[in-house]
């Protein structure tokens, strides 16, 4: 069979035995993958500018991350932590917590998905405060099981057709998404009033003596990667010590090393109470966890949180070569000069091509806002299909995002080279050239 029967002969398999609701953003089935790179059944290669969405931030099958399974896989596969404890589950647990923001004693518990760490957070919320009422944001992503999605801002696809959302959930409006501010004002003339409508919605929404948690992503992911001033979660940060609300960093996407730092708030200088943490911190494999004030994450009596694979001890020997990369490798400043090589394209992109009405990021998390009208702020989700398509039929992998679909965002692997990165970013901008000729821009 040559490449292309076995191509669609799996496409064929797909179409029959995949239920039509799970989307592929491509039509490649993957041999193997690299570093940043990918190869296709066919034999095509394809940079990746999207890290399994944020999970590959120390590469594909990286040496050490791939050595540390296959030693693991000759020991034991499961046990259930729950049942009899191992050494990974204990060692990530103080790596991690020893990792995370803040001074004073923290603690640590594993799951499997993004997921399932939000809503353990939630149900550790509600122990230690005694309320029911959940905060989230507008443009947020937490997830697709009931809470989660009910805590997930966009209808479609995520919401849409799976009511009723879970009980006493909140999506806060006032985000601090500059580029379109949802009170019309400028930053920093605003003097970030976005986070202190919080009291008026006290008021008028939700009474905050019934609010157990404010959950918020330091950039958000999905949403279109919007970085909010600082001031933003120092005043979130203070409004939640005033009340007794626990205040929750989902770090999901934005976590180890993607942003420069190993989790994103370091550079908001603002400790939260409960941090979410997933996807690159498994290396490729299935883990996430919640990490957190020890006070608070042992407000659950025994048996109240856990799961049957949770902190499987593959994937927790996965996640402690990650932290030992993250240690002996530098990756942090191989994230910075990232980057900043991002931003310096980006920011030529956007001078360049009507289409981009904004370049955005901290770190190596960035992405291009398209838009039809640079004044009225269209938002235009053609261009970012159109070079997303572009990308895709040139070797380069990339995704949209925002509640539009209008942004282009990157996660390409930290240990990315140079040449394969410029070589991607040459890529994006010949697709957005293209697309802005299209659309007469």
């Amino acid at each position: 069979m040559n490449t292309t029967d076995k191509a669609q002969e799996l496409q064929a398999l797909r179409d029959r035995y995949v239920p039509k609701g799970h989307p592929n953003a491509t039509p490649f089935f993957v041999e193997s993958a690299k570093g940043a790179l990918l190869r296709d059944v066919t034999g095509r290669e394809f940079i990746d500018f999207v890290g399994g969405i944020g999970v590959l931030n120390v590469g594909h099958c990286h040496p050490k991350v791939v050595a540390a399974i296959k030693d693991q896989a000759g020991r034991y596969l499961h046990t259930c932590s729950m049942v009899t404890m191992y050494e990974p589950y204990v060692m990530l647990a103080k790596r991690l917590s020893d990792a995370a923001p803040g001074d004073g004693d923290k603690k640590a518990m594993f799951v499997n998905s993004g997921s399932e760490a939000v809503e353990n957070a939630v149900k550790i919320a509600r122990c230690h405060t005694g309320r029911n009422g959940v905060v989230a944001m507008k443009n947020a992503f937490h997830g697709r099981t009931l809470l989660a999605m009910s805590m997930t801002s966009k209808v479609k696809p995520y919401k849409f057709g799976f009511g009723p959302m879970a009980p006493e959930v909140y999506q806060y409006p006032n985000y601090a998404y500059c580029y379109r501010c949802p009170l019309g004002l400028t930053y920093p003339k605003c003097g970030v009033a976005c986070a202190d409508k919080l009291r008026e919605f006290f008021v008028a929404t939700a009474a905050a003596e019934n609010i157990a948690c404010i959950v918020a992503e330091p950039v958000q992911g999905e949403g279109g990667f919007v970085v909010p001033p600082k001031e933003f979660f120092e005043k979130i940060r203070a409004i939640c010590d005033e009340y007794g609300i626990v205040f929750v960093a989902d770090e999901i996407q934005s976590g180890f090393g993607r942003t420069s730092k190993l989790f994103a708030m370091e550079h908001f200088g603002v400790t939260p109470d409960l941090m979410c943490v997933a996807k690159s911190m498994g290396g490729g494999l299935p883990l996430a966890g919640v990490v957190g004030k020890a006070e608070i994450m042992d407000s659950v009596s025994p048996g109240g949180i856990g799961g049957t694979y949770g902190g499987n001890p593959l994937a927790c020997r996965a996640g402690l070569a990650v932290m030992d990369i993250f240690e002996q490798d530098n990756l942090l400043a191989k994230a910075e000069r990232l980057g900043n090589a991002i931003k310096r394209r980006f920011a030529a992109f956007k001078k360049q091509y009507e289409l981009i009405g904004d370049e955005r990021g901290l770190g190596a998390m960035r992405a291009l806002e398209f838009v039809s009208d640079r004044t009225a702020k269209t938002p235009c989700p053609e261009a970012a299909k159109g070079v997303a398509k572009f990308c895709q039929d040139n070797g380069l992998l990339v995704l949209s995002c925002g509640n539009f679909g209008n942004c282009i965002r990157v996660l390409m692997p930290l240990v990315i080279t140079r040449e394969q990165l410029e070589r991607g970013l040459d890529i994006m901008e010949e697709g957005i050239r293209e697309v802005s000729k299209t659309l007469g821009k």
